[in-house]
């Protein structure tokens, strides 16, 4: 197979503590990261061809960030030149990206400012047989969203395999359109949808029955993620895989599942649970990084499955956005929950 090609915006992360001592100490932890440049490192770092697709403008910061992810083996060339800023988000040390406390300040980024019918999107998916993105990108406003379409469209024309993240930020879609109007257009387009039951409600309109929301027995959500699973695949035919995720505040940790069906079968990973964590950013992206590398290696829907469960369940102890744990260290984590 070639290269796998994740689309997005590249931010960066600048974390206070919640106490305020990083006046004091006139310091702030800043990492390098954007869900779908999350998605490259990891598969960078497992060996797996990896590129990234992104816009930034033409400054040393730029070539700072460009550098570092060469360091990583992500193959940066075709990146976008161009705008003014690259994109910040501001959250509270150990705090997730759906907490009320993130402050996005990516209004008129380089990839924000994209327009339609200035990329080449044959020279860029070039040597390109898997092309990732997120339900983050056509968040940002219209014009970010006809993008993410004509990149899906050049992709499917060229027989690429295409997959999405239906991550959901509630503050990024302040342009007038709810995602249930945007995402099932760029959806019918993808082989691979992750996301979770909830997402797929909000962002595909699969609705769920009430009592799911009152509910928190295992085995209810583990029928639930069969039926959104059929349905998504019913309604977007192109679709052959959906995978499902399930984190829950456990003490001051998390319980962690997750689910893949595939070839008319649902398959249900370990469950993890740690009553401590570090850094819940990037987990995700972790997971969906996870089932790339299985697939992209033929790897059976169960070996799949739980290698990214592992994979995104070890990202909890890593304090950075991308993960930096090898594949040996994600089969320990594996063998260490059998």
């Amino acid at each position: 197979m070639g290269k796998v090609l994740s689309f997005g915006e590249l931010l960066l992360r600048i974390s206070p503590d919640g106490d305020g001592e990083w006046l004091a100490e006139n310091k702030l932890p800043f990492y390098i990261g954007g869900a779908e440049l999350n998605v490259a490192t990891a598969l960078a770092l497992w060996d797996i061809p990896s590129a990234y697709f992104t816009a930034l403008p033409q400054n040393f910061m730029s070539e700072q960030i460009i550098g570092y992810m060469d360091s990583a083996n992500i193959e940066t060339s075709k990146i976008h030149h161009g705008g003014d800023r690259i994109g910040l988000y501001y959250l509270p040390k150990g705090k997730d990206l759906k907490n009320a406390g993130v402050i996005y300040d990516r209004a008129n980024s380089a990839f924000a400012m994209l327009q339609t019918g200035t990329i080449n999107w044959d020279k860029v998916l070039d040597g390109i047989t898997w092309f990732h993105f997120s339900a983050i990108c056509p968040a940002l406003n219209q014009a970010a969203a006809d993008v993410c379409l004509e990149a899906v469209k050049a992709a499917s024309a060229k027989g690429i395999t295409i997959s999405i993240d239906l991550n959901y930020r509630a503050k990024l879609w302040q342009y007038g359109k709810q995602p249930s109007e945007i995402i099932p257009q760029l959806a019918q387009y993808c082989d691979l949808i992750m996301g979770n039951i909830w997402a797929a409600e909000k962002m595909l309109s699969i609705s769920l029955p009430e009592f799911i929301h009152k509910t928190s027995d295992k085995n209810v959500y583990l029928e639930q993620a069969k039926a959104t699973s059929q349905q998504i695949i019913k309604n977007y035919p192109k679709c052959k895989s959906v995978a499902n995720t399930f984190r829950f505040d456990y003490k001051q940790g998390i319980k962690y599942y997750t689910t893949l069906y595939t070839e008319n079968e649902l398959t249900v990973s370990k469950e993890y649970a740690s009553e401590k964590i570090l850094d819940k950013v990037g987990s995700g992206d972790c997971f969906m990084a996870g089932l790339i590398y299985g697939f992209y290696h033929g790897n059976s829907p169960s070996e799949t499955l739980n290698f990214a469960t592992a994979a995104a369940f070890n990202k909890l102890f890593i304090p950075s956005d991308c993960t930096t744990a090898t594949v040996a260290e994600v089969k320990k984590t594996l063998a260490e929950n059998d």
